[in-house]
């Protein structure tokens, strides 16, 4: 029988080569690749992030953990048949309108799909109609928005008005965060949730959609 276990401990440590021969091995073995991904790979990410929020792990551990998820993962998505693993939802991410900055994006990116949860990502300076766009051609049912400068913030209410425009606002789930965005902002802008870092960003996620 496979050892996920130990797969779990090379995601922890961010061992990208040994992630992959150990998803390799437990497919060898008869592992299903959901269990591969629910048994290994999301319990090992959730450890990063608990790390994470209790400042035991900082960015770089994160970002080698989850190239580590990633590259495993890689191994067992085209062997998922259509309907296997159910995604806890499709998340549309980006940093808003005028904004570059990547890093914290890309990390709620990773923590995310650490999480079970399926990515669309819009990249950065994104615009309320690529937002959109993520919603009714990709089926996103999550926007999630970031913004490192104040400058920018300004951003979020235009990307929740616009779906408010589009009769959208009440079906799509908006989670904003960046340093700059507080929880009066977010909630001041009609924002479904607000999280200071990545790894606050998967449980507050979880616990606005119950999943």
């Amino acid at each position: 029988m496979a050892d996920l276990k130990e797969l779990q401990e090379s995601v922890l440590n961010g061992n990208r080569k040994k992630s992959e021969e150990l998803t390799r091995k437990a497919l060898d073995e008869g592992a299903s690749p959901v269990e591969i991904i629910n048994e290994g790979l999301i319990p090992g990410m959730q450890v990063v992030g608990e790390k994470f929020k209790c400042n035991e792990f900082y960015v770089p551990e994160v970002l080698v953990a989850a190239r580590a998820m990633q590259s495993a993962m890689a191994l067992v998505k085209p062997l998922l048949a259509a309907g296997d693993i159910k995604a806890r939802a499709k998340v549309a991410i980006g940093t808003v309108q005028g904004d570059l900055h990547d890093i914290g994006k890309n990390l709620v990116m990773m923590m995310l799909e650490g999480a079970g949860f399926e990515i669309v990502d819009c990249g950065v300076d994104v615009s309320p109609e690529k937002f959109l766009e993520a919603v009714k051609d990709k089926g996103a049912s999550v926007i999630a928005m970031s913004a490192l400068l104040t400058t920018t913030m300004p951003g979020m209410k235009t990307t929740i008005q616009a779906l408010d425009e589009a009769g959208l606002r009440d079906k799509i789930t908006v989670l904003v965060g960046g340093a700059p965005v507080t929880q009066e902002y977010a909630d001041e802008i009609g924002a479904d949730g607000y999280a200071p870092d990545a790894a606050s960003a998967v449980d507050a996620l979880k616990e606005i959609l119950n999943v």
